[in-house]
């Protein structure tokens, strides 16, 4: 058993544990935080950063990180009233974990297509 295992075994994952992960780590969630790591940015600026994800999508995403203190909304007090998004303290403590979990896909993805076309082949 590696260190790593020892240690999520003595660590209980609790249903309100999962659905933090859940809600931080899902599709969107990991793109939108590693966008406002780099800098605050108003809506329209996040939807063309991640040009795939819907307004729907994007709204959630930013609502639920936003709920979880993950991400501040401020209300610019400028002429027109702007939103502007930016991480906040608590959110800024996962840039680390997220760049691992960034690199780790680009290290290791033609190992992970490779396995999933023999999984493919065999199915």
């Amino acid at each position: 058993m590696t260190e790593t295992t020892a240690h999520a075994e003595r660590l209980p994952l609790l249903a309100h544990h999962r659905e933090l992960l859940d809600q931080v780590l899902d599709k969107w969630s990991l793109q939108v935080l590693d966008e406002l790591c780099e800098r605050p940015l108003r809506f329209n600026e996040l939807r063309r950063a991640l040009p795939v994800v819907t307004q729907k999508s994007l709204t959630a995403a930013l609502r639920r990180l936003e709920r979880n203190g993950m991400v501040e909304r401020v209300v610019t007090s400028s002429r027109p009233i702007a939103v502007e998004y930016r991480i906040a303290p608590l959110g800024r403590t996962l840039q680390d974990l997220v760049d691992a979990l960034f690199l780790w896909s680009m290290e290791n993805m033609a190992d992970v297509e490779r396995a999933r076309a023999r999984y493919d082949a065999d199915a």
